[in-house]
């Protein structure tokens, strides 16, 4: 099991200076190979708080973090340094090729600042920059840190995901039907799907000149449990005369 998460850090997103394109671009390759987003963050650019989300992303042993914003080289790019804190104990140290890169595209004007984006937490490994050839970087093949900018943040998140997380190899199964009643006359059926196996959904929506109707979704990567409370949804629908419209059969997630 992998459980992605997405942290998405800058003030001028929450102030709306600017609009996240980070998070539909992530979430659609994820979906796209199979995986989905277990949370996703939006933080301004604050070290305790950044620190507090980094360490409750470390805490699960199953995480891949993207994130996303301040490893530049102003005072409010604090990324680099907490991930440090975080993820190495502090021991940060100057990126032998992360440094060849930024005096190469800067020259002289690489000092005394825009050096300072190769002095990153020890044993990082670096992300293609394909704008400016500044990297991102990553650790233990699973945290990756990016720039705010999404002409530099995607083509890394796609090397990042083809390199390590192309495609998910666990199948889920799906099963979805549309029951003509509220979302309040399916709680009792609701309540049997028991097996912590199987995700269970309930969407409301309306038909047939804004008839009350809720869509049941049923997943998981044992299709037999699937297909157990999937028929345990139909049945009671036709014991209740209810209707019953049966809209996915054994669709793969």
């Amino acid at each position: 099991m992998v459980n992605f998460y997405s942290v998405i850090i800058g003030t001028e997103l929450l102030n709306g200076r600017r609009k996240d394109a980070h998070f539909s671009f992530l979430n659609q390759e994820l979906v796209r190979r199979g995986w989905r987003h277990k949370a996703s963050f939006v933080i301004e650019d604050e070290p305790e708080l950044m620190e507090n989300i980094y360490r409750l992303i470390k805490a699960d042993k199953n995480s891949v973090m993207f994130s996303f914003g301040g490893i530049g080289s102003t005072p409010d790019d604090l990324t680099r340094e907490v991930a440090g804190k975080v993820f190495t104990n502090g021991q940060m140290c100057f990126h032998k090729e992360a440094k060849a890169l930024i005096e190469k595209q800067f020259k002289q004007e690489a000092y005394p600042h825009r050096i300072n984006m190769a002095y990153l937490p020890k044993d990082s490994k670096l992300l293609d920059n394909v704008v400016n050839n500044v990297p991102g970087f990553y650790l233990d093949n699973r945290f990756f840190f990016t720039p705010g900018f999404p002409s530099m943040s995607q083509a890394m998140v796609l090397q990042a995901l083809n390199k390590y997380y192309e495609k998910n190899s666990v199948e889920k199964y799906r099963l979805s039907l549309t029951a003509g009643c509220g979302e309040s006359d399916l709680i009792d059926i609701m309540k049997q799907v028991n097996s912590e196996e199987v995700e269970l959904s309930s969407l409301p929506r309306f038909i047939d000149n804004n008839k009350r109707a809720t869509v049941i979704s049923l997943s998981s990567i044992n299709k037999q449990a699937v297909e157990k409370y999937y028929e345990l949804f139909v049945s009671y629908l036709k014991q209740n005369k209810i209707d019953c419209f049966l809209e996915d059969i054994a669709k793969r997630d």
